[in-house]
């Protein structure tokens, strides 16, 4: 390899000497000042093809007219007021999410890790109401990742996210992503619930195989266990469906939301069935700025509009056309490209090993496109769901250029 895409190039640059923020990212020198759209301005007039989406989040592309209108509305009238109140906007957002998803009840908090350790709590507390105080334990997959808090460490099973940070909380355990087998020997009555994400994110964007989300319903309901899809990344319509789960014929018991739910402004939300939410009781969870007003003006747009009729359905009819265009480049370089993962505009491209993914993201960036690397060697392609098909080819060729530099 040679030029741009090659080993020795990094993926960032150092902080700036005098900087107070704390080092916890490998941050690229470029500050954006503008979007629009599926574009970025960085503050030296650049232009950008979001092909990374904030990582998965802005749905709906930059500056979208609806998102600005609804937030303008709102921060015009109330901002905050904690849960304490009724708050009207979650009332909605909460009764649009439950039809969608086929489940009852609605928590909301603000991020995805949030998201992911309520529900656990929400699983667990579920076996404790119903007499089984011991079924405490939660199974996940190998390679998946949950978040950062210790608790979500915990449910991550890559050493590099836990070194130096002590011992991990127990109640989790871990089986091979994808193994029905493997799944199947880890139940037992000591199980809460088994913790899937239905497409891995950062786990290099690997789709769980044919037939394997029903057998994990079947087993989990076999065993007496719940089922909750972690759709942090891959839900609100990235892969193609509004819940990543539809594609399978499923309905967990609880589901896992964020990123894109807000289109850019933090907000999570946990569904769960009656039965399960019932759980909860006033003082079990909460959260301060949780659905606050605000957050709810950005959900409700964006619920609405991937609910418009005939919008899913032309995210997957584009989507089908990034998917080609990275399978016809597969295809003229098998010595670069080892694998096209994911699903509607969650996709990887797997490398080679003699290839680099930080570097490729480097080469990518400079020809004027920004992606997200992941585990397994593996390039991230999040577009916003509005990329269109000119955009598109636009990716593909830079990617194919990329590649060759």
């Amino acid at each position: 390899m040679t030029s741009h895409f090659s080993k020795t190039h990094g993926t960032a640059t150092d902080y700036a000497a005098d900087s107070a923020v704390m080092k916890t990212y490998g941050r690229a020198e470029i500050a954006f000042v503008k979007g629009e759209g599926c574009w970025l301005v960085s503050e030296k007039g650049d232009r950008y093809l979001d092909c990374a989406s904030g990582i998965a989040v802005n749905t709906l592309g930059h500056s979208h007219p609806a998102l600005i209108e609804a937030l303008r509305d709102q921060a015009g009238k109330v901002w905050h007021t904690s849960n304490l109140f009724r708050i009207p906007g979650q009332e909605r957002v909460a009764k649009k999410l439950a039809s969608l998803s086929g489940l009852d009840q609605v928590f909301f908090c603000n991020s995805g890790v949030e998201a992911t350790e309520a529900a656990v709590k929400i699983a667990r507390r579920a076996s404790h109401e119903r007499g089984e105080p011991n079924r405490m334990t939660v199974l996940c997959a190998s390679g998946a990742f949950h978040g950062r808090t210790l608790g979500m460490l915990a449910a991550t099973d890559k050493p590099a996210f836990r070194k130096g940070f002590g011992p991990m909380p127990d109640g989790f355990e871990h089986v091979a992503f994808g193994n029905l087998n493997a799944l199947r020997d880890a139940l037992g009555p000591h199980v809460a619930a088994v913790m899937i994400e239905p497409v891995q994110g950062e786990g290099g964007a690997r789709h769980v195989p044919e037939g394997y989300m029903e057998g994990v319903r079947a087993a989990a309901d076999e065993f007496g266990a719940l089922v909750i899809a972690d759709e942090v990344q891959a839900g609100i319509g990235r892969t193609g469906t509004l819940f990543s789960f539809e594609s399978y014929g499923v309905t967990p018991d609880i589901i896992a939301l964020a990123k894109g739910l807000g289109g850019g402004f933090p907000v999570g939300a946990v569904i769960a069935s009656k039965t399960v939410g019932d759980a909860m009781t006033p003082g079990t969870h909460g959260s301060t700025f949780g659905g606050n007003p605000l957050a709810m003006a950005a959900a409700e747009v964006i619920l609405e509009t991937l609910s418009e009729p005939g919008f899913m359905a032309d995210v997957r009819r584009r989507a089908d056309l990034l998917e080609k265009g990275l399978l016809a480049l597969a295809s003229q370089h098998p010595d670069k490209i080892a694998e096209v993962r994911g699903r509607g505009f969650l996709r990887g491209v797997r490398l080679d090993e003699s290839c680099e993914v930080g570097s490729l993201v480097v080469a990518l960036r400079e020809r004027g496109m920004l992606s997200v690397p992941a585990a397994d060697n593996t390039l991230r392609l999040l577009p916003p769901l509005v990329i269109s098909d000119e955009e598109i080819l636009i990716a593909i060729d830079h990617l194919a250029q990329a590649l060759v530099d």
